[in-house]
């Protein structure tokens, strides 16, 4: 009786508090936007595919995951594209195709982002340096060896790994699942735990956060290497798609604007402080479901790029306004 109890009541707090949260209004969008897209398309006498447009949501949804734990300490992250190949190389080129050097490169990509991460994390908060500066020297640096030392697809990952890629439980896609729990991960470590409250903390105000006991430091490192980590599983997602990997791969997807671009979009802002992981899911969809309605009604690419940017500044701003007028 009391565990049956117990169920509903924590239903109810999750639903009262995403109704009182940022992301509310989001989401709200978010399916206005759903409803004009698809509209449009059956207009045109195209086909939604939502499972398609899940998947093609996950490389970008899983790196703004990552950018939105350093953009909430007020921080950025510009390495990120050349950390996604480097995790798509380096996994392919370690496993060589061998089923029983798959984990071994899934360990070993890990551990690199993770030094990857730490290091931006140290630039930031040890040298003082601007986190732009900083990430955009460390993706300079990795793009120049990426460069140095491939010129083309290197290795290949194992048919059993490629299941990441196209494999599914059921009409879910596993690379959707892994989204899912991923987002879900970082909503409950911001939500529930000592590093989240002193990330917002530390986003917030440096300063106070410091005067209230907070090691600024150290949150901003672990939310740099977790930043990384969000990097990392968009490589290895990627690389199990291509089966194989290439130094151009992540620069291509533009990674490095385009999951500031979801993260703003869901309602971050770049000072940090507010916002959170539902946003960001939220962000990365509406532009999911935009380049779907583009591609779908043959928008020119260019002309594409742009109404995409329009989208974003407005959607931005309207926001803000938002937030100005009714603040917290």
């Amino acid at each position: 009786m009391i565990a049956g109890g117990a169920a509903p009541g924590f239903a109810a707090r999750l639903r009262r508090g995403f109704a009182a949260s940022d992301a509310a209004p989001i989401y709200g969008a978010l399916a206005l936007v759903a409803a004009i897209s698809w509209g449009a398309i059956v207009l045109a006498g195209g086909q939604i595919n939502l499972a398609n447009t899940l998947v093609r949501s996950v490389a970008l949804g899983l790196v703004a995951v990552g950018q939105t734990f350093v953009i909430l300490g007020g921080s950025l992250d510009l390495s990120v594209a050349y950390q996604v190949s480097v995790t798509a190389v380096m996994a392919s080129y370690i496993m060589q195709g061998d089923p029983n050097r798959m984990w071994l490169g899934v360990i070993a990509v890990l551990l690199i982002g993770l030094a990857i991460g730490c290091a931006n994390g140290l630039i930031v908060t040890g040298l003082r340096v601007d986190p732009f500066i900083a990430t955009l020297g460390s993706g300079l640096i990795l793009r120049g060896i990426l460069n140095a030392s491939f010129d083309n697809f290197a290795g290949a990952v194992p048919k059993e790994f490629q299941v990441l890629g196209y494999g599914a439980l059921g009409p879910l896609p596993y690379a959707v699942l892994l989204l899912g729990v991923v987002a879900a991960a970082a909503w409950a470590l911001l939500r529930f735990t000592r590093f989240g409250h002193h990330l917002y903390a530390v986003g917030g105000s440096q300063e106070t956060a410091r005067l209230s006991g907070v090691r600024s430091a150290r949150v901003l490192i672990g939310a740099h290497m977790l930043c990384s980590l969000g990097a990392v599983l968009t490589g290895l997602f990627l690389v199990s798609r291509l089966g194989a990997g290439a130094p151009w791969v992540g620069p291509d997807g533009n990674y490095d604007l385009e999951s500031i671009a979801a993260v703003v979009l869901g309602g971050t802002p770049l000072v940090g402080g507010r916002g959170g992981v539902l946003g960001t899911v939220a962000g990365v969809l509406i532009l999911a479901l935009l380049d779907n309605l583009f591609n779908q009604l043959a928008v020119n690419t260019f002309l594409k790029e742009v109404l995409r940017g329009v989208i974003i500044v407005a959607a931005v701003a309207i926001y803000t306004v938002r937030s100005v007028r009714s603040p917290r």
